[in-house]
């Protein structure tokens, strides 16, 4: 009876601690967004306001480690809709083409200042190999009793890799748009009960 209660308890811990990796995103503390430099001189940043995001996440066994983002480009916003409406055509995202960007994880590395997620990242049809360093914090028990993490995330991309091309030159030189954006995530997780 002893050996049979010992191995009950071992699967139900076992499972209990299978479920606390799992993290369900919250999207009223979260912004996925980006930054381009604009005329050489300043920078515009943007958002997206519609996605779906998926993490597995245990500092004690990354082999679990997984996650996985779809968001809809046609959301993009930079706080200027004829801007957004441009970003949305052939242009630049495609939107009606191609309405999801996709980001999926295929393993995870632990560095000095954090962690690196390697996986792939899907962009106007194209898909590429990225690394996104990111850091965490908590976890930590909110006031409704649930566990929440916080991730931070940023990593660079060439928009031209991508085929999203549109570019003018300024007289003076340089780009109106710059080819290299910026990714920035901000992001709360609700551990999974």
């Amino acid at each position: 009876m002893y050996r049979f209660m010992s191995a009950a308890l071992a699967l139900l811990s076992l499972g209990t601690m299978a479920m606390a990796t799992d993290y369900v995103n919250d999207k009223s503390h979260t912004t996925i967004g980006f930054e381009v430099t604009h005329m050489v001189i300043s920078t515009v940043e943007g958002e997206f306001k519609d996605y779906d995001v998926s993490l597995t996440f245990d500092p004690r066994d990354l082999s679990k480690f997984n996650v996985e983002a779809n968001i809809k480009l046609a959301s993009v916003d930079t706080d200027n809709p004829k801007r957004d409406e441009h970003l949305r055509s052939p242009d630049f995202f495609d939107a009606a083409k191609y309405p999801v960007m996709t980001f999926k994880s295929n393993t995870v590395e632990k560095t000095d200042n954090g962690y690196v997620a390697i996986g792939t990242l899907t962009l106007h049809g194209i898909t590429r190999d990225v690394r996104l360093p990111f850091t965490v914090k908590g976890p930590v028990k909110d006031p409704w009793g649930n566990t929440r993490i916080g991730v931070s995330a940023s990593t660079t991309i060439n928009r031209k890799d991508y085929k999203v091309s549109w570019s003018k030159t300024m007289d003076g030189g340089g780009l109106v748009v710059s080819d290299e954006v910026d990714i920035v995530i901000n992001a709360e997780f609700i551990q999974k009960k």
